[in-house]
């Protein structure tokens, strides 16, 4: 069939697709001898609209998905949405201008639940017009009944274990979302600050000077602390002081974890400002005073500056300083503080009833896990490392929010022991259900649910079991597991890949896959800010420049940057994708004319082989070569520069060229 003088793009890319997917070339065969490539699909976050970044790194995963079909792989490629937790909260809180505390629990989860439908479907549209071949046979939700249970069983077998536990202790607390969160779930922020120094008075001595940017937690300090080996301060050490404004005693200790070099040299430990005043506190057995609450505002300890916002009380803090006579200097600095990556909040650290999962007891396990994965670029492996290497918190799992995994127990109220519930209860809410029978320890019958639920991490960490079915499906499960690839960006690192192998060493002592390929971030352009589909998603809608370029030459796009690598969103890149497609599509319409009637086993029949016929099989051999041997080290991007070479240059520019005269003088046609 003669193909139309014109590509059409918007017609002929969803015929392609419709007729891809209407022969099952997508489809996982159970029962099929072929070995099987397993894809642990990242499953995108509902908080937004997706945007070209998402677009970037998901056709990566398509790219080696493809390939290893043609390979021969019975592939299982599955797709999943994550709409559980902080995330959809945040989405409809923005959206709809209401909280669970305005509407009520249920309601809000109720809002959730349809805007996760919503965006679900959105995204499905989008993925299904890029092209990627997704068998939508089998798709996951980590809010629905499978996920939930997997979920809760994971926590219920890490209890018994002894992997996970709950303590009231200094937790990472973002005021604006009301919630404690995990070490990974911060970023540094970079900001302009002020350095103050500050006299505290020492009886009978002169005073020692501290410099600070966070006066508001002076009703909070509890020490001095001051390096070992700094002379400046080695008669001080084991005296006390009092803390300006507020009176307080306190002891001037020494620990090499002082900096003698940053400020005085001589630092406040408050409860709590950062993580070093937690290694202080822990080590040195300092009591607390909790100067900050759960909104952000201070607490009755700092006087008459409870109540206030922490920024207001900084200020205020520094203006009665000042008419004391107390602000001795003050300078501007540059300052790095931790954030919440979600919405930039600077966190704080209070104290809180948590649960955690073990990690500082098992980081060599952990790290020896990490060097078995092969991680492509080989590079990304250093990512993992330094991560384990420097972590300094266990996993905190739960969250003070409302639309998520509950934790599967309750409280006996007589005697406060932890009540499980049973595996045949999974998915269970405890705020709607009751353990099954009395309390194992005092024969209690009344019970207070635990009222948190798990970080959105702890259910997709299950990723491979919930997308191989591991409890509704075992065959299945059994033929896909431990899956062949994890495809992911590089900024989740530290959560996905290594929560994931994390919870598959604690359960199966095992890698849940073999392969771990990183992509970039798509960048917005000047700035070089990461796309954010929560903070808009670019100026570039997907959907919008795939209607007006097509996907493959979106696809062409994603394809120019190698594994690993941020790419900015260049839309001369996809236009000339555009043009590559076109010339396809011409080379294609040429070589159909001289192609009707062609039988592939006469092909002996033909005449001898020319020097350019030769030429052109000998290139061809090369590139296949070279082509499967960047596939198979998954670069993508090389074997896209080399097909591109090949067409443009030799096959296109060259050959057709010098064939041209033959084909016409076989078909009657005029040589053009």
């Amino acid at each position: 069939m003669a193909l139309q003088k014109r590509y059409n793009p918007a017609s002929e890319e969803p015929k392609l697709d419709e007729s891809w997917q209407n022969a099952g070339i997508y489809r996982f065969k159970r029962g099929d001898s072929r070995a099987v490539y397993s894809v642990d699909t990242p499953p995108a976050t509902v908080s937004g609209f997706l945007h070209l970044g998402h677009v970037y790194s998901y056709s990566h995963t398509d790219f080696i998905v493809r390939f290893q079909r043609m390979r021969g792989f019975n592939v299982f490629y599955p797709m999943g949405y994550d709409d559980n937790g902080l995330p959809t909260e945040r989405l409809v809180e923005k959206r709809f201008g209401v909280t669970a505390e305005k509407v009520g629990r249920q309601a809000f989860i109720d809002k959730c639940l349809a805007i996760s439908e919503e965006a679900e479907a959105e995204y499905e549209q989008l993925w299904r017009r890029l092209g990627l071949s997704v068998d939508w046979h089998y798709t996951y939700r980590t809010i629905d009944d499978n996920s939930r249970r997997i979920s809760q069983l994971s926590f219920l077998e890490l209890y018994k274990k002894g992997l996970v536990y709950r303590q009231e202790a200094p937790a990472i607390w973002c005021p604006e979302c009301k919630a404690a969160f995990a070490q990974a779930d911060l970023n540094d922020l970079e900001r302009t600050s002020e350095f103050i120094t500050i006299p505290f008075a020492i009886e009978g001595q002169a005073d020692l000077r501290i410099a600070t940017t966070r006066p508001e937690l002076l009703p909070a300090c509890v020490a001095i602390f001051v390096h070992p080996e700094d002379e400046r301060y080695a008669n001080l050490v084991g005296q006390h002081t009092r803390v300006p404004l507020f009176n307080q005693s306190v002891p001037i200790l020494a620990d090499p974890q002082a900096d003698p070099h940053k400020g005085t040299g001589a630092v406040m430990c408050c409860t709590f400002g950062d993580q070093t005043d937690v290694a202080w506190w822990n080590r040195h057995h300092l009591p607390t005073i909790q100067a900050i609450d759960e909104q952000g505002n201070m607490t009755e300890a700092a006087g008459e500056y409870a109540g206030l916002p922490v920024e207001g009380a900084r200020e205020a803090i520094k203006h009665k300083l000042a008419e004391a006579e107390l602000l001795l200097e003050s300078l501007p600095i540059q300052q790095s503080i931790r954030v919440h990556e979600r919405c930039d909040t600077p966190v704080e650290y209070i104290i809180v009833w948590q649960w955690f999962v073990r990690l500082l007891d098992h980081k060599e396990q952990l790290l020896e896990a990490g060097r078995k994965v092969h991680w492509h670029p080989e590079h990304m492996q250093a990512r993992y490392q330094s991560w384990v290497e420097n972590l300094s918190w266990d996993w905190c799992i739960s969250r003070q929010r409302f639309f998520g995994v509950p934790f599967p127990l309750w409280y006996c109220t007589a005697c406060g022991e932890v009540i499980l519930a049973q595996e045949d209860q999974l998915p269970v809410d405890p705020l709607a259900a009751q353990p099954q029978g009395p309390c194992p320890s005092c024969g209690g019958t009344s019970f207070e649910p635990e009222k948190d639920i798990m970080d959105t991490w702890a259910t997709s960490s299950m990723s491979p079991q919930i997308s191989g079915n591991w409890l509704r499906d075992p065959e299945l499960y059994n033929l896909v597991f431990p899956m062949s690839l994890r495809p992911q960006a590089h900024g989740i690192i530290r959560t996905w890949a290594f929560y994931t192998i994390t919870k598959s060493l604690y359960h199966f002592n095992a890698l849940p896959w073999q392969h771990a390929m990183i992509s970039g971030w798509g960048i917005a352009g000047e700035g070089m800010e990461k796309i954010s589909k929560s903070r808009g998603g670019g100026p570039m809608p997907p959907l919008e420049m795939i209607d007006r370029y097509s996907a493959d030459a979106v696809r062409y796009w994603a394809a120019s940057t190698g594994m690993g690598k941020d790419a900015v969103i260049n839309e001369d890149k996809i236009q000339m994708g555009a043009k590559l497609v076109t010339k396809l599509w011409n080379v294609a319409r040429f070589s159909s004319r001289f192609l009707d009637g062609f039988d592939p086993s006469e092909i002996n029949l033909f005449p001898a082989y020319t020097a350019a016929d030769r030429w052109m099989l000998a290139r061809l051999q090369r590139l296949i070569q070279y082509v499967t041997d960047a596939f198979e080290a998954y670069d993508y991007a090389a074997a896209k520069n080399e097909l591109e070479l090949f067409f443009w240059n030799d096959l296109a520019d060259n050959y057709l060229e010098m064939a041209k005269q033959r084909l016409y003088a076989g078909s009657g046609e005029a040589f053009e």
